[in-house]
């Protein structure tokens, strides 16, 4: 019998890590993206390994805060106003889920996969280039006082109920715990998992990729424009060159150009590009001994070598639309405000596109009509702590063994209408 042939489209960390552990499966693998690895929204992360982040954005009483976001000149939220009519009803859907029952189910489903992020990019990248890039770190979410922590108990409490301790800390503590922190913030929440931060996500995947490579993988660099099913079995992919790589199963990692290449198909899912944005100050004087959410700002502030990363903040925009200025200026305001002694030599900014759904949870696992198709996008905030896990999870069920998370919640099926 042949060895199966898996084409996996999508270079980041989720395709990278489907291609490679497909290959540690002994299957014959190609990873086609039009970018090389790590080159797109893998690239520009908050570079944390946040098993804890599995609160969604969709939380009881987001609806009455959202007028205050949007008109605030230094809020997380950005919409483009020409782009609400074509939103609307994926916003409509997203807002549905503002329920504390919805809360715990996609919270308990977004740890399925969050779960163990350290120990699993740990296994995946263990004796390659890769290796060095993690680091072991604790995560801290920092309060201007007790109150905001304590307006976010519902959140915190169900954190607890899935497993994740953490201590808070008060007035002088704080400081004695983060120094880089500032006196705008008397309050302190440090999660006791076991957490992790990535240097250079994008090169984190590049040396993932060149393991795939070493490994016996192919990389093709094209553009894939249509996904080829014969009698409901996916047969093979269609470069824009005309040329069609065959195969026997296709992995889809492509973020949130994937339902492009599902519609033909008639499979539809709701899927935005909810887009953030970085700021990475190099020559940076202020080096956290945590990766610190600024839960005032929503963004994270994490160190990297030489360099502060500033990561987070929401516009609703599209796909195509370009990048806006008013969003970094946003975190520099909100980093000066936490971190009052920040200076720095030069500074680079970033702008990618989070695949969402409107349920917060990625779609993971076969398509039930279409024979050897898989489905592995939809990450939203998550993808780097969630990649490995998605990876190992949907190579395992290619290579026909029963994946250890029941992949039910994440089906493309629920979203049948």
């Amino acid at each position: 019998m042949s060895t199966q042939h898996v084409i996996v489209i999508g270079a980041g960390i989720v395709g990278v890590s489907t291609a490679l552990r497909a290959r540690r499966h002994g299957l014959d693998v190609t990873l086609i993206d039009r970018l090389p690895p790590g080159d797109a929204t893998s690239f520009g992360n908050a570079g944390v390994l946040a098993s804890l982040s599995v609160i969604p954005v969709t939380v009881p009483g987001l609806l009455g805060k959202v007028p205050k976001m949007l008109t605030d000149p230094i809020g997380p939220l950005y919409l483009r106003w020409q782009y609400f009519p074509k939103i609307m009803p994926w916003l409509l859907d997203y807002l549905s889920n503002c329920k504390p029952e919805r809360t715990r189910y996609i919270a308990e489903h977004l740890a399925g996969v969050t779960g163990n992020s350290l120990e699993e990019h740990q296994a995946l990248a263990k004796g390659t280039p890769a290796e060095k890039r993690i680091r072991t770190m604790e995560y801290a979410f920092a309060y201007r006082s007790r109150a905001g922590f304590d307006a976010d108990a519902f959140a915190w409490n169900i954190r607890r109920e899935l497993g994740f301790d953490f201590d808070v800390h008060e007035g002088d503590e704080v400081r004695e715990v983060e120094p880089a922190l500032g006196p705008n913030y008397n309050c302190l929440v440090v999660s006791r998992a076991h957490h992790g931060t990535i240097d250079e996500p994008g090169n984190y995947v590049k040396d993932l990729a060149a393991t795939f490579a070493d490994e016996g993988g192919r990389i093709l660099t094209a553009d894939v424009c249509e996904i080829v099913v014969r009698d409901q079995k996916f047969s093979g992919v269609r470069l824009e060159s005309g040329e069609v790589v065959e195969g026997d199963h296709l992995a889809l990692a492509g973020g949130v150009w994937s339902t492009r290449l599902l519609e033909p198909l008639g499979v539809k899912i709701p899927l935005e590009a909810e887009r953030g944005y970085h700021v990475e100050l190099h020559g940076c004087n202020v080096e956290p001994r945590h990766a610190v959410s600024i839960t005032d700002g929503k963004f994270v502030a994490t160190p990297m070598r030489g360099r502060l990363r500033l990561a987070g903040l929401v516009e609703l925009a599209g796909i195509d639309a370009p990048a806006i200025k008013a969003p970094i200026k946003t975190l520099i305001a909100h980093a000066k405000n936490a971190f009052p002694d920040l200076q720095w030599e030069s500074q680079t900014d970033w702008m990618g596109r989070r695949p969402s759904t409107p349920d917060s949870l990625p779609v993971i696992g076969p398509v039930p009509n279409i024979k050897g198709l898989h489905l592995a996008f939809g990450h939203q905030h998550i993808g780097l702590t969630g990649g490995p896990r998605t990876g190992r999870l949907v190579a395992d069920s290619i290579a026909g063994q029963t994946p250890n998370v029941d992949l039910s919640p994440y089906s493309v099926e629920r979203f049948k209408r």
